[in-house]
Parts: C-alpha cells; structure tokens; sequence
C-alpha cells in the first residue's frame, strides 16, 4: 500500500458490504437456531462476527471510517454486558495502531512539505512508525537540537478518504445505531463532517496545541508537549514517554485508574476556562499517565508527546509498574500535590472554541437540578433552545430524566462504571420508558453539539477506567454557573475579611 486507500470506488465497495454482511450474519444466525443452538450463543456469535468485520473495514480504511470507529470506542462501557465481551477486543483495536504507510511514502511527503533537505532538521529519524491513527502517523525523531521528538505525518489524500468515507457512512447510519444503545450516529457523522478541515489543518492543530503548553506550562498536574515545527502535513512536537490510558484501563492499579480519572474530569472542564478551548477527542489513544516528577528514575524524563492523533506509546514507555500516588490531590482541582501521577494530553486537531469558557448554562442547570429546582431547569432549557417553543413538557418530569445522568455530581465522590453507564443508556434507549419518551422532545442546540459529545464520550472513558472521582470539586472550581453567585460573593467577602485582620505577630528570632 502506498498511501491511504483513496479510491472513491474502493472505499465505497468496502463500506457498502458491510451492512449486507450484517443482513448475511443474521440470516446465518437464524439458521443456527432452527438448527438447536440457543438463541443467545447463537446471538452473542453473531455479535462477535459483527464487530470483528466492522472494525477491522474501519481500521484499514482510516480516514473517517477509521475516525468513527475512535468515537464509537469510547461507549463500550454503554453495550449490554451480554454483547460487551465480544465487542470490548475489537473496539479496542481501534485505540491501537493502523497499518503503517512505507518508509518510501513518508519521506516523499517529508521532502515536499519541509523540503529536499529535511534529514538536516533531524540527528535521527525512525522509519518505522511509532503510531498510526486515522489520518496521520507518527514517527520518532531527535530534532537538530537535541529534543526528543514526535513527527506526525498526514496521509496522503486525507482529505478526499475523510469525506468519502462519511458520506457513505452517513448512508446506513442506522444500521450502526445498535452498538451504542440511545445514540443517534448520524449527527455525530455530520459533526465529523463539518470538522474535517479544522482537523486537516496542521497549522490550526499546532496553534492550538501552543494555546495549551503554555497555559498549562507550570501545572503539576497536566502536561502539554511543545510544538517544535509545523507544515502542510507534517507536525513535529517534543516527545513525552508515558503509560498509554488504554493501557491503564486494561491494567492499572487503583491508585492509577482514580488519578486519571479526576485529570482527566479536571482537564475536561479547566480547559476552556484556561484556555478558551475545549480539546474534542478524547478517546483513551490521546491520554498518557506520567510517572511522578519525584518518582526514582523520572529526573530525567523527556517532555514531549508520541505524536498528537497517535493511540499507542512506544514499547516500554512508561512507566514505573506499581508506583502510586504518595499523597491525594488538593480538594479545589486547581492544584495537585507533589508526587501525584501526571496526565499528559496529545491530539489538538479538534477543538470546540469556547472564548467564554463552557456556557454557564451548562453550570446553571446542573445547579438548579442539584437543588430540585424544576421550574428554574426547565426555564434555562427553554431559553437555551434544549426544550423548543412548540413542545410543552412537565418540569418534574424534566427534573426526573436529568437527575438520574447527573448522579456523579450530586456526591462528594462518585465510582464511574460500566454498569453505571449502561443503566443510564439502557433507559434512555427503551422504547417503552418515560426517560425514552421524553428524550424524544428534548433538542440538542447546534452550539452544544460538541461539548455534549465530548462530555459522553470522557464519561464513557471514565466508566471504562472504573475511577472514583471527585467531580463535584472539578465543577465548583472550573464550571461557571455551577456556585451560585451569592455564594460566590459570601465565599470572596469571607476572603477579604481574613486578608484584613490583624498581622500575625513575629517569630521569634526572625529578623524580618
């Protein structure tokens, strides 16, 4: 294979057979029980066979076939445990690396975008990709000055796969429906859609990625690589060694899975209140866990990142096997103590530009739900556009249908689970249900789009990590609207009252 299949013919053959695969799988399924087998081995058989096809189709095609199959991973956690086993490998496969493209590929479109000379701009450079993802591959390098880098490179005709490939997906859209039970695929491929040249774009992928290193230059408790250099199609940032989440979630420690799981609720929402940006990826391949700063060995750690789209370190990155947190992190979010694992955060290609931070209707509703205000939840959605003009709803039921999503907020620390997750999916998906029925009605504003995605899709790796979290902290610390402004005003009164009282008196034997 020279580069990625781009052929609208190719492509689209490949795709269109899947759905008569599915049709040919349930045929062979009702063979087998008029043969004996029972229903449900027979089911579970045919679910396996399913996944396997679809995924590896979406794996070889990258591009937006491929890029959905990322979006889709992360609600695993949502499947009937029933049908999650035989799913769970090959959804996982899709947090792992494509096939590669050759060495001869990569440096043809080294030499056209960096130019004739770009082996000068590295003291090393390994032909074997370290990564592959859906539309660029990463290489590790040494940069001419010495740093560690990651060099990711976009497949040629990226461009023309990523559209093709959602148009015909967005064709038999339903027929993915069943593998994320209460979630409608076709806007999340027409959202895909509408993104595809923000992600295409290196130059807005490496702005953005510099938004973030140095706001978050100085934090303890996140780590954002540098961008070393960037051109059309290829996207050069220092390399940062670290634990894959992926790998976390299949054998961390309980030490490693809860300080994942509260960076990454803390990243979620301190992002667009830092930076005005809200990264709009996370799937677990975009996640790394660091070892702590003071942890033996750690002195001499490079900072930098296995590429951003790329879903697997290096073999033997990361780190230290049974190394723990030393001690809990601070209680307002903002700050960890020292010793705690990092969270190391790759891929910028999409982000949702919030200049504002996240709406403070989001916050707003989320408090008034807490509280049992109906009447107040209801009015802010109708405002908003989530209820519209022509639909009249009961707030208590309203208030009904949200409490039971927005339980990991209404505790000081809630443990995110599969099961969790799929009791929440299950009755919003049941036809039968009020949850279903009301969910009908309600409307999902265009602006909100991809904050809602993002949102399911951390809670999703959440539920897959199993972590306690306190995410009550993170809210109170980065979501505006969630504190009521009285109580923030009481809360900055009482501050000020303590910063004018009397001066401590002198240590003794201090001269100052």
């Amino acid at each position: 294979m020279s580069d990625l299949p781009r052929k609208a013919v190719t492509r689209t053959a490949k795709l269109a057979a899947l759905p008569l695969g599915f049709a040919g799988r349930a045929t062979w399924g009702l063979g087998k029980r008029i043969g004996g087998r029972s229903a449900e081995l027979v089911a579970r058989e045919v679910q396996q066979r399913t996944a396997e096809q679809l995924f590896k189709t979406l794996g070889e095609l990258k591009g937006g076939a491929m890029k959905l199959g990322q979006a889709l991973s992360v609600f695993e956690s949502a499947l009937p445990e029933e049908i999650a086993g035989p799913y769970r490998a090959a959804l996982t496969k899709l947090q792992e690396a494509a096939p590669p493209l050759p060495a001869g590929t990569v440096h043809a479109v080294l030499a056209e975008r960096i130019g004739e000379d770009w082996r000068e701009y590295f003291l090393e450079f390994e032909d074997k990709p370290s990564a592959a993802a859906s539309i660029g591959q990463v290489h590790r390098g040494v940069w001419h000055d010495g740093r560690e880098v990651a060099v990711k490179v976009q497949y040629p005709g990226a461009g023309e796969a990523l559209l093709s490939d959602l148009a015909q997906l967005s064709r038999f859209a339903r027929l993915l429906g069943p593998l994320v039970p209460g979630m409608d695929i076709k806007p999340l491929i027409k959202e895909m859609r509408d993104r595809v040249s923000e992600e295409l774009d290196y130059e807005l992928e490496a702005q953005s990625q510099r938004e973030h290193a140095e706001e978050f230059a100085d934090d303890p408790d996140v780590v954002i690589p540098g961008v070393v250099h960037q051109s059309d199609q290829v996207l050069v940032t220092e390399w940062m060694d670290g634990i894959p989440l992926a790998d976390v979630i299949a054998d961390g420690t309980p030490e490693q899975r809860d300080r994942a799981g509260q960076l990454l609720a803390r990243f979620l929402f301190s992002g667009p209140a830092r930076t005005g940006l809200l990264h709009a990826d996370p799937h677990p391949g975009n996640f790394r866990l660091l070892p702590p700063v003071d942890a033996p060995g750690d002195a001499d750690a490079p900072n930098a990142a296995d590429g951003p789209e790329a879903s697997t370190g290096p073999d033997g990155s990361g780190g230290t096997e049974g190394s723990s947190r030393t001690e809990e992190p601070e209680e307002g979010g903002a700050v960890g103590a020292a010793g705690d694992w990092r969270l190391g955060v790759l891929d910028f290609g999409t982000v949702d530009r919030l200049p504002g931070g996240l709406p403070g209707t989001i916050g707003e509703s989320l408090r008034m739900t807490l509280e049992g205000d109906a009447a107040g939840v209801y009015g802010r959605l109708r405002d908003e556009g989530f209820v519209k003009e022509s639909i009249d709803l009961e707030p208590d039921e309203v208030l009904d249908y949200l409490l039971p999503i927005i339980e990991p907020a209404q505790v000081e620390e809630f443990t995110f689970s599969r099961g969790w997750l799929r009791d929440q999916a299950a009755r919003i998906a049941d036809p039968r249900s009020p949850a279903h029925q009301l969910g009908r009605q309600l409307n999902l504003p265009p602006s909100y789009l991809l904050i809602h995605r993002v949102t399911l899709s951390t809670i999703g790796v959440l539920c897959q990590l199993g972590a306690a979290v306190r995410l009550r902290d993170e809210l109170e610390a980065w979501l505006p609207g969630f504190v009521a402004e009285d109580e923030e005003s009481e809360e900055a009164k009482e501050t000020g009252a303590g910063s004018e009282s009397e001066e401590p008196e002198p240590v003794p034997g201090d001269d100052a």
